[in-house]
């Protein structure tokens, strides 16, 4: 059995302004003063200790937390693009407030956030398939390289809602949130019976 816990990065002044960060990893996306408290908090109140190693995205908000998380215990550290967030192409940098007005059809009026048919606009984004194809072939290898073993995933928001969807495979991608920041989901993976669950996601460790 393989224990995974998808970590979310602490907030960044990008979450703040409620862009669209997508894959930019500029200063704007690097954590702010309260996302380094939410690792740190993170780190105080969650003891990772009991797992192997941790697999965290190469964006640079994703490394932040993994080393704030990380630094009084001293897990082995790999990074995997697969982990990285969704790309919303054109749409990454910019406000949700100014593309709602633009493309208000292209958003789902409860969450404020974008729904799958955005790339009818954003044609260079990644569309939310894709994103769950990845995660799934990353589920996939890290079972099998790792069938025995318990990881701290460190990533991000979509990312982890999209394992999230692989998993339950519910018939509205908007029907589950994006997990809050330094939020813990866990997944379990039965390798020899080619099953999956979620055990349990978006979770406050205070």
């Amino acid at each position: 059995m393989t224990e995974l816990y998808l970590i979310r990065h602490g907030q960044t002044n990008a979450n703040v302004l409620r862009m669209k960060q997508g894959t930019i990893n500029t200063e704007i996306t690097y954590l702010n003063e309260t996302g380094q408290k939410q690792a740190k908090t993170l780190s105080e109140n969650f003891d990772i200790s009991f797992a192997d190693r941790i697999i965290c995205s190469p964006l640079n908000l994703a490394k932040q937390t993994a080393a704030i998380l990380n630094k009084p215990y001293q897990l082995p550290i790999d990074y995997d693009d697969r982990l990285m967030e969704i790309s919303y192409g054109q749409w990454d940098g910019q406000k949700n407030v100014d593309l709602r007005k633009k493309y208000p059809d292209a958003f789902n009026k409860y969450w404020n956030d974008v729904l799958p048919m955005y790339t009818n606009y954003a044609t260079d984004g990644e569309k939310f398939e894709d994103v769950v194809k990845r995660v799934d072939n990353f589920l996939t290898d890290i079972t099998k390289k790792y069938p025995d073993e318990k990881i701290i995933c460190v990533t991000h928001g979509f990312t982890v809602k999209a394992f999230a969807l692989d998993i339950l495979q519910p018939k509205d991608m908007m029907s589950l949130p994006e997990p809050r920041n330094t939020s813990v989901s866990k997944v379990i993976v039965l390798p020899n019976e080619h099953k999956s669950y979620l055990e349990y996601y978006n979770q406050i460790m205070n």
